[in-house]
């Protein structure tokens, strides 16, 4: 196990990103097509596709999940990674046509300090494209400031993109890639202390632990801007079992409980927090209920760890007044 989506075969991970434009895009690329489903508890969503992922609807599986930078402008990504998987001879069949299914979250990154003024194309088809061959090309573990999490931030720390996978007792696996860009925070007030200490296991996080006590002011709200400004973290949990897709809802909707775990506040009005969770198929799920049970409790435990790590990961950007990033922030 290596604490990464790469443990769960069947995958790779590919980035692309644009320095002066303090922006990415992150693809998940399946070998085969993964069944999938999507939660949204944000308030402020912004997605492509994620209706299709509902139970109820006919498409079962996909061949790739987006994550982007960009906001609403960042969904042409999904475009340019259509195009790369189309090339690859990808996607749902109709008749002799071929369409890649590739649904997608952003997050907003707009106001981070990069250069946005793109004029009348904005980048992300191109970044969507150059994420997705790179994933058809290989995995790429990079966690922090890369691709999509290149421009995230929190509320006072640099955000990014973090990982982090388990096991089951009976041999399933599930792992999880976040994309850290919350409204609130996931340190305790100004401590060095994640609120997802509980779910470290090898110190991937710093192994600080939880405080000896909780500072006086750690509970009150802190959120970056103001209120109306958007945010919003967004990910996948994937898992190697066999699942239909109203168990993939399930699991979706448990590993939400790890966002809440690892960030305050979560699930505000002006978030878009999105979770997608997929399954490869490739292990008997066996009892669906107790194996379930475990496996979201476990996504839970995972998405938190990953969100930990990807502030604990990512480094400032290089502009000014930018938010310092958690290992130069507390001598690390």
């Amino acid at each position: 196990m290596h604490n990464h989506l790469s443990d769960i075969a069947g995958l790779a991970v590919g980035h692309a990103q644009d320095e002066r434009l303090a922006s990415g895009v992150t693809a998940i690329v399946f070998n085969k097509p993964a069944v999938a489903s999507v939660s949204v508890l944000g308030g402020a969503p912004g997605g492509r596709d994620t209706g299709l992922l509902e139970p109820e609807m006919t498409v079962e599986t996909v061949d790739a999940i987006l994550l982007s930078g960009g906001s609403a402008f960042g969904l042409d990504a999904a475009g340019g990674a259509q195009s790369a998987l189309a090339a690859a001879g990808r996607g749902f069949a109709v008749g002799p046509v071929r369409v890649p299914i590739v649904p997608q979250a952003i997050i907003f990154d707009l106001l981070n300090g990069g250069d946005k003024n793109w004029g009348a194309r904005p980048p992300y088809w191109d970044l969507g494209r150059r994420a997705t061959e790179h994933a058809l090309a290989g995995h790429d573990a990079s966690l922090g400031s890369v691709g999509a999490g290149l421009g995230a931030t929190t509320a006072n720390l640099k955000g990014g993109i973090g990982a982090a996978s388990a096991e089951t007792r009976s041999g399933l696996r599930v792992a999880a890639l976040m994309v850290v860009n919350a409204i609130g925070t996931a340190t305790m007030g100004d401590s060095p202390h994640f609120w997802a200490a509980p779910y470290e296991r090898n110190g991937e996080f710093g192994g600080l632990g939880w405080p000896a006590s909780l500072a006086t002011d750690a509970l009150k709200l802190r959120i970056k801007g103001h209120a109306a400004e958007p945010a919003t973290t967004i990910g996948i949990v994937v898992t190697d079992a066999a699942l239909t897709k109203p168990q993939a809802k399930r699991l979706a909707i448990m590993a939400q409980d790890g966002l809440a775990r690892a960030i305050r506040p979560a699930h505000a009005p002006m978030d878009g927090d999105t979770i997608f969770a997929a399954a490869t198929g490739a292990k008997p799920l066996g009892d669906p209920m107790l194996n379930l049970t475990e496996l979201g409790m476990l996504a839970g435990d995972c998405l938190a760890c990953a969100i930990a790590r990807g502030v604990y990961e990512a480094k400032a950007l290089p502009f000014a007044a930018a938010l310092p990033d958690w290992k130069s922030r507390f001598g690390v």
